[in-house]
């Protein structure tokens, strides 16, 4: 009977007792073997060639090379599935978000205390994470594209709602769409999966490269065109109808799908009060979050799309959507954004 095969991880760390602690834990699943560690990139990037691991865990910050650099030299020379390891500081914060947008899989958190115990108890995640990585589709990093300039403006008059849920791969992929929209874009409403104090900093990244204005979503936030709002870590958004147009409630409230926010809770509301004014896309993730609320928004008329498997890191979440029958259209991540203006632009 043929034994399944192993995911070979490569742990870096320029701590000791980080790589002894990675290392045992992973090691405690039996479907993991580390087959080795590295101190530094420049010790990692020998490894790399000579034992072809399918998962790096990964430093945020070292000595010599930093981890970012690192990370942006290997998704533009030879990517692969990273798990970045992160301390929850401001400093540390700010560099999960833009490893995540160089095409980091997901990261977890380096306990602040008791390392051994606080090590201890982030056991399953740090297992459940790198099984996801290794099931990952990893795309060469790409530049930025120039936004959409040959776009009619929205309706005047008559607000409209973009729904837009994602987990794993997503920050990477609503990156790239966002940039690429146009300013006169109706109201976008996005839900990534994301721990609290992350979704302030992303927000802000996103603005950074966008012509939108993009900010973390406050409870009674106009979702008007040219805005687009992120559901904030650890709460839900739904959308609600004003005198206004549209605007958002943030709130409290127990897990769906294990998530806060959840993607359902977004379609699910834009279904309710927006239908046939709103599009919602489903991207990249794990699980199935969003696959009920976008089938949804599909019956009370809205247009809706899942993102295509070749371009998906992640492909559970559309897959799901598109198994339910929610999607209308299944697009590749570099036509999202031309699907949304196209829609956008109809009367």
């Amino acid at each position: 009977m043929n034994q399944r095969k192993k995911i070979r991880v490569l742990v870096i760390d320029d701590s000791a007792l980080m790589r002894q602690l990675l290392t045992a834990l992973l090691e405690e699943d039996s479907d993991i073997e580390v087959v080795g560690a590295a101190t530094d990139p420049y010790v990692a990037r020998e490894k790399i060639k000579r034992l072809n691991p399918d998962v790096l865990t990964l430093d945020v910050e070292m000595p010599g090379m930093d981890g970012l650099t690192f990370l942006e030299k290997l998704m533009r020379l030879r990517p692969m599935p990273v798990v970045m390891v992160s301390s929850l500081t401001d400093r540390g914060t700010e560099a999960t978000i833009r490893a995540l947008e160089l095409g980091a899989i997901d990261f977890v958190a380096k306990p602040r205390d008791n390392v051994r115990e606080g090590m201890s108890t982030l056991a399953r995640e740090i297992c459940d994470k790198v099984h996801m990585a290794a099931r990952a589709h990893v795309r060469m990093m790409r530049d930025a594209p120039a936004p959409i300039a040959d776009a009619a403006p929205a309706s005047v008059g008559r607000e409209r709602v973009v729904a837009i849920g994602a987990s794993a791969g997503g920050t990477q992929a609503i990156a790239e769409i966002l940039s690429a929209l146009p300013a006169h874009t109706p109201g976008v409403a996005i839900v990534q999966h994301m721990p609290p104090k992350f979704t302030a900093l992303f927000a802000a990244h996103l603005d950074a490269r966008s012509q939108l204005e993009v900010r973390e979503a406050k409870d009674g936030d106009l979702l008007r065109t040219g805005v687009a709002l992120i559901a904030p870590g650890g709460l839900h958004m739904a959308v609600i109808r004003n005198g206004k147009g549209y605007s958002v409630r943030v709130y409290e409230g127990a897990p769906v799908n294990l998530h806060q926010p959840a993607v359902d809770v977004l379609f699910e509301s834009v279904a309710r009060v927006a239908g046939g004014d709103s599009l919602g896309i489903l991207l990249t993730g794990m699980g199935n979050d969003g696959a009920r609320g976008l089938l949804a928004m599909k019956q009370s008329g809205a247009q809706t799309a899942a993102q295509d498997e070749a371009s998906s890191v992640i492909f559970g979440m559309p897959e799901q959507a598109i198994r339910l029958g929610a999607a209308e259209d299944v697009v590749g991540l570099e036509k999202i954004a031309r699907h949304i203006v196209t829609w956008a632009s109809k009367s």
